[in-house]
Parts: structure tokens; sequence; C-alpha cells
């Protein structure tokens, strides 16, 4: 069933075709001029055209005339159900859309108008922009389409929608009983919606009537924008740590496009998760990326279990290794050393010694690992909201070997690697859990885990690289029991790698993902340091 308001469904309404008007206003005038083809524009919009064309897109968007105001856009199939919504679904009245001064093609501006539903009124009032640009086949002046522009939180596919709402809304405290909001808490957002949708009935309120954003995949929750009516909050208590989450808010903000999870490794219980992002995505519980480095900590558990070597044995770190016709290399810098034993390039983060074990390891030695003791990739984990489990496939050819780096066909989220650390450290796999269990009575998922040989070894070769190898740098000055791994992912047509970094002190393990970050250390890495740097 969609998550979302219960209201009306508006019937889809038919578009014209409006190129064939704009030619026929050239041929006039052409006609006149005594020419013999229509005048062409070409190049960036004058300022009269986008002063006009925003004029014309303004003017239908406030009568309600959605067709037309899509007839002035680049995408009018995509722009309409948009615009049809506002004014339908959304039931948004008195509309006033006031300009402000272009920069260049981009014209910022507000809106004022009113939302109407069941006998209450409220206004709404935000801010937005549009950037015009010229049409490719029809050469007319038009505002470049994005559901942006119709309210700064809507993405493709979403449409707006008034009235009662499908869930009761929560109060949402942490685990000491601290209130917490969107407004303290803006990484919570998404969050919060899901914990809304999910256990609004459970919590006991009863549900008001909203304006809402109703998400294209049915799996997400409303987004309120505003509400009308309030309906009676039932408190739902997680998992969460309010000075963990205001650390881990802290941090993200001072790097685009980053996540952050932090966990309680003796019980798996989310401390806090955090993200800076433009488009708004839980990236911290559902991306799914390459972790690069960091994946050697299910390597080297995978090397030391299958008995193919142990923290103190052979584990050589040549300059470049082949598998499979491809060659594989180290970071610039890294020197290489033939005497090498695991723990020396694990904590130096060679490349190469773990390539040249790929001709040792089954195809599924990796896959077996990080789903039978790390519990990963099972699709089977029940945080509380949805989450992505981690995909380690059983790969192949040139694969085999990119895998054990955390490249290949490997993938990913902050929460997965948050869990790994987590694991790691105490030896037990732990489900992370945002709610508990108890309020729904859902099975966790469960892993052997691994054994007291092998969680010894890691956690000295995680402790050596925080204390001494590449993540020393970030880790310095945190005490008590801490460990770390760096990583860092290439990614076709980025300029600079995915950073990563997963790290524990004491009883708080946290992974941290920055796309397009740079090595570990260079964002990752000091996410990560300062949720530690509270936590634990």
């Amino acid at each position: 069933m969609r998550k979302g308001v219960k209201a009306a469904i508006v019937g889809s309404v038919c578009t014209v075709v409006v190129g064939g008007a704009g030619y026929g206003a050239y041929n006039v005038l052409s006609a006149l001029r005594g020419d013999s083809t229509p005048t062409v524009r070409t190049g960036p919009p004058t300022k009269d055209e986008i002063k006009d064309t925003t004029q014309k897109f303004f003017t239908a968007w406030e009568q309600g005339r959605s067709v037309s105001a899509a007839s002035f856009t680049n995408n009018s199939a995509d722009a309409e159900p948009v615009l049809t919504s506002f004014s339908a679904t959304a039931h948004i009245k008195d509309v006033h859309i006031t300009p402000g001064t272009a920069h260049g093609a981009t014209v910022p501006f507000g809106v004022r108008a009113t939302v109407t539903y069941g006998g209450k009124s409220k206004p709404l009032a935000y801010k937005s922009s549009l950037r015009i640009v010229r049409g490719e086949t029809t050469h007319r002046a038009l505002v470049d389409w994005q559901p942006s522009v119709v309210h700064p939180q809507l993405r493709r596919g979403d449409t707006l929608a008034t009235g009662e709402a499908a869930s009761p809304p929560i109060e949402a405290v942490d685990r000491e009983g601290k209130v917490l909001t969107k407004d303290t808490y803006p990484s919570l957002g998404p969050v919060l919606d899901e914990l809304r949708s999910r256990y609004g009935d459970k919590a006991g309120g009863t549900p008001g009537v909203e304006l809402v954003i109703r998400h294209a995949s049915q799996e997400a929750a409303d987004t309120t924008l505003l509400t009308l009516t309030e309906g009676r909050a039932g408190k739902l208590r997680t998992t969460l740590d309010a000075r963990v989450q205001a650390a881990a808010e802290t941090a993200v903000t001072k790097y685009a496009e980053s996540s952050v999870v932090a966990v309680k490794p003796s019980t798996g219980e989310v401390l806090a998760v955090a993200n800076n992002r433009v488009d708004g995505f839980n990236a911290a519980f559902l991306g799914e990326l390459a972790p690069g480095s960091t994946m050697k900590i299910i390597s080297a558990a995978t090397l030391i279990d299958t008995g193919l070597t142990t923290s103190t044995g052979p584990a050589p770190c040549p300059p470049t290794a082949t598998w499979q016709s491809q060659t594989f290399s180290n970071l610039k810098g890294l020197q290489p050393d033939e005497k090498a034993t695991l723990a020396d390039s694990f904590a130096r983060s060679c490349n190469t010694a773990f390539v040249k074990y790929a001709d040792s390891v089954q195809v599924d030695s990796l896959t077996k690992e990080a789903e039978d003791r790390f519990g990963l990739g099972r699709n089977d984990w029940k945080v509380g909201i949805p989450s992505f489990d981690g995909r380690v496939p059983a790969s192949g050819g040139p694969d085999t070997a990119a895998n054990l780096i955390g490249q290949g066909q490997v993938q990913m989220s902050p929460l997965n690697m948050a869990s790994v650390a987590a694991t790691a450290m105490t030896g037990t796999f732990r489900q992370p859990v945002l709610v508990s269990q108890k309020l729904d009575g859902r099975e966790l998922a469960t892993a052997k885990g691994l054994s007291a040989g092998t969680t010894a070894q890691l956690r000295a070769m995680m402790n050596r690289t925080a204390t001494s190898g590449t993540a020393a740098g970030v880790m310095r000055g945190l005490s008590g029991s801490i460990g770390a791994k760096t990583g860092s992912a290439e990614v076709d047509g980025q300029s600079k790698s995915n950073s990563w970094f997963a790290g524990y002190r004491n009883d708080v393990a946290a992974a941290a993902m920055t796309q397009d970050g740079g090595h570990g250390i260079d964002a990752a890495g000091p996410i990560v340091a300062s949720v530690l740097r509270i936590g634990g």
C-alpha cells in the first residue's frame, strides 16, 4: 500500500502540443518581413527572453493552469503532473510568486500561498529558483525542468498532496529520553519520517491533516511540509544518543556529500546517523558504494580463517600485482616490502599484498566470510527503517582480486562498515537496530561471528593502523581501546576517489563515507574521529 496521505486521486490531464503554435508565429513574422525561412534563435537565452519566459511560467502556475505552465518548460510531460498536484491534490490556492534578481539565466523567486483542506487553512511560504535554457528542438527560451522548481524538496517522480496523514505523528526520543527533532538534528529528517511511517500507529498517536511530499518510491515515507491540523504524537524511544548525534551532525557539515553511522558494539544499537547531501538521501543506511580498503578488515579475516596466513604471517607488498591480466598498484608513495607480514601490509594499506592472495582464495571465500562471520549480504537486516545489507558477490575473473581491496563488485554503506568495525572489535555480529525489536517483534539477523583468535588478530592490526599506520594522524589524541582502517575507492568519472574510514573507540564503532572526498584520512577519517571523540 502506498505510504501517502489519504487524499483523492486526480485523473491525468491531457497535455497539448504547443511547439506548432510557436512555429506558426515565426512563419507569420517571416511572411511580414518577406523572409523565405523562419528566424531560428541560437545561443543562450537573452535577458528579455529570460524575463518573458519566467513571467509567463509564473502567471500560468499562479492561475493553476498546469498544462500551460508545463508548456514553458523543456520537459512538459514530467512537469505537468507535478504542477497539477500543486493545485489539485495539494489544495494550494491564492498563489503569489515574486521573482528576485536574475543571476545570468538563473532566477530566484519566492512563493506565498494558502493551503486549504477540510475547512482548515494555513499560509505556505518558501523560496526556490529556476534556470532558463534554449530548447534543443524548439529553440525557444524554456524553464529547465527540475521538480525542485515547484518546491526545493521535490525530487524526480514526487508529487504534492494534502489530507489526513497516513500515520500519526511521533515524538522521537533518544536512549535517555531527550526529544529528537528535525530542527535540532537536520540529518534525522528522512529517518524520523521513516520511523513515523513504520511506528506511528504503534506509538499510540492520532493523525492530523498535512501537506506532504508523496515520493516516487512506494517504500519511502511521506515528507511533511505543513501541518494544518495537529495530530497527537505518540512517544517513540530510539537507540540514538543525542550527544553522539550532535557530534555526527556537526562533523558531516564540514564535508559535502558525506554520511556517517555510529553503533554500540556490545549491543548493535545505532547511536548516530547523519548525512550532508544535496539530494537528501539517507546514504548512511542506503548507500551502495565500493568501500575501498576498509574492506580489508573482512579480507584479512578471510585470509586468517581460511588458513592462508596470520597477522604475523607473510603478506609481501610488491610495487604491483597482476591477476588475470589486470595489474593492481598501491597508493602513490607507498614503498614496497617483500618481507611484510599481514599486519604490516594491513597497517600500510598495501593493495598488492591482498591481490597476491587472489591465487589462493576460492571464488566464494570472501562472500562466505562476509555472510557467515559479519552478517552481510543476505538481505535480512531489520534495523527499524529501510537499510542496505551490503553486497559481496562471489565474483570470478579480475573481480576476485578487486573485491579483496574493496573495489570490483563489492558494495557497502556506512552502516555496514560501522557494523564490520564493531564485529571485528567484539568478535560477535550484532545486527544494528534503531528501535527495539520488542516494539514490533521483528526477528533480527544472526551470524556465527569470529573466533577468539581471529578477533584478537584483527584488533591488533586495527590498533596498529590507528596508532602507527595510515589512520594514526586522525586518531591521534583518542584514548582507550582504539582501532581503525582507512579506505579510498576509485570511481569512474570522478576527479577524486571516495573517502572511507571505519574505526572504534571503547564501546563505540563508526564508519563514514565522503563521495569525491579523496583518501580515507582526507574527509571520512576526521568525521569518524570527531564522533569517536564524543561517543567513546
